[in-house]
């Protein structure tokens, strides 16, 4: 026991190591989703992530905005765990014909005005699994999509870009 201690202690870590400061783009990025999310949603943004049959990578992205580097929940986005108390439905992956219920429900539960973001390449036109048996095709297949994020997955910054697009689109709509 005391030999696992004294290893434990004089090894290092095994974690990477702490990004650099906020780069420029990231903290600019962020400030103006902030004033768009005051402007246009009077101070918070809630979202309902739905994974309609994704490989998780675009999550992984997606989660990566709530840890302390972005930290969006400063900002007044927050991710919720009940449709009917979001803003937006945020789609990762292919519909699956078994998940198309069930984002055809979640849509429904959502109150409006709701916007539906499609995040990731499989969610624009069912990606790598198109045209297999058991996908739909990409989320316009099921429910209207008002904005799209490209990429395979989508970075944090891209993502942040995509919120950036939907303020912009929203402050005509409300």
């Amino acid at each position: 026991m005391r030999k696992i201690l004294l290893e434990g202690l004089l090894r290092r870590p095994l974690t990477e190591p702490p990004p650099a400061a906020a780069d420029a783009e990231t903290a600019e990025l962020s400030l103006r989703l902030k004033q768009g999310i005051d402007r246009v949603f009077g101070g918070s943004l809630a979202i309902r992530l739905v994974d309609a049959g994704s490989c998780n990578g675009c999550e992984l992205e997606i989660h990566a905005l709530n840890n302390p580097f972005y930290d969006l929940e400063r900002f007044g986005l927050k991710f919720v765990a009940s449709p009917r108390h979001a803003d937006v439905l945020l789609v990762t992956g292919p519909v699956t014909r078994n998940m198309r219920e069930a984002l055809e429900r979640t849509h429904a539960a959502t109150p409006s005005p709701k916007w539906v973001v499609a995040a990731g390449a499989c969610a624009l036109d069912g990606g790598l699994y198109a045209g297999g048996h058991a996908c739909v095709g990409g989320v316009s297949e099921v429910i209207p999509v008002d904005l799209h994020i490209p990429g395979c997955p989508p970075t944090p910054t891209m993502l942040l870009r995509g919120l950036l697009a939907l303020m912009a689109a929203c402050d005509g709509r409300r």
